[in-house]
């Protein structure tokens, strides 16, 4: 039996439809433990996607849950901003064999859809898909991945040594 995954889900005012439905089949499927909601809405009004996307990825990079769905407009500005979080592969999908190698190939943790691109019934099913995919670390894509962590590290590092340098 497949591990249990701990959803965040999120999303800004073009993407809340979708959200509200795809957080309950989530809620509702046997392979999710937990669903935790950043929301969209803050307040009185909607948060953007950037504050969106950043605090999912960032609850994920935290391993406080194990993937993120997020939903704007196109999927595009939540997944550019969720890869602005250390350590996040986010991409955007729209079709299964995207979805599946983002997960089989790239190990990719947050799916980013668009309301506005993808059909709901559609958006239903890859998330479905989604859940039943794992990333195989002992995989031929795992060195691929594993050089991309490497060189966000070096990054990171080299930004550390920036900072205290003064």
């Amino acid at each position: 039996m497949m591990d249990q995954l701990r959803i965040v889900v999120g999303s800004d005012k073009a993407g809340s439809g979708y959200k509200d439905i795809l957080a309950a089949d989530l809620r509702a499927h046997h392979l999710v433990s937990s669903v935790i909601d950043v929301g969209g809405i803050d307040g009185p009004g909607y948060a953007t996607y950037p504050e969106v996307g950043f605090a999912a990825a960032q609850l994920v990079a935290e391993s406080r849950a194990d993937r993120a769905l997020l939903v704007c407009h196109t999927g595009l500005g939540m997944a550019i901003a969720a890869n602005k979080v250390p350590g996040i592969r986010a991409v955007t999908a729209h079709d299964s064999l995207s979805v599946r190698r983002s997960v089989l190939s790239n190990n990719a943790q947050v799916l980013a859809l668009g309301q506005g691109v993808v059909e709901l019934g559609l958006a239903r099913r890859l998330v479905g898909e989604w859940l039943t995919y794992r990333f195989d670390g002992a995989s031929s894509a795992a060195a691929k991945v594993d050089l991309i962590s490497d060189f966000e590290r070096r990054l990171e590092l080299r930004a550390r040594r920036v900072r205290y340098a003064y």
